[in-house]
């Protein structure tokens, strides 16, 4: 599944073209290194996402096509 696609899917970001954004703006790395709306993401991944001055980490622990709201943060787990 594409990074843009999976942050919108497990709601960490709420619109796709904001995750789009994001990636090439730069914020969003996946496994440390700097990541394009387009790379396919795969369980185990570890993406980091940054806001201003907060930094989100989370573990990609499933990829699905569609998630139900109550479900999406099945989909990764944060590390602190």
């Amino acid at each position: 599944m594409r990074l843009d696609k999976f942050l919108k899917v497990s709601r960490l970001i709420k619109r796709r073209t904001v995750a789009n954004e994001a990636c090439d703006g730069g914020r969003v790395s996946v496994n440390g290194a700097p990541a394009k709306a387009s790379r396919d993401v795969k369980v185990g991944d570890v993406i980091e996402i940054r806001f201003g001055e907060r930094v989100t980490k989370v573990e990609v622990l499933s990829v699905a096509e569609a998630v139900s709201k109550a479900d999406a943060p099945a989909t990764y787990r944060e590390i602190p």
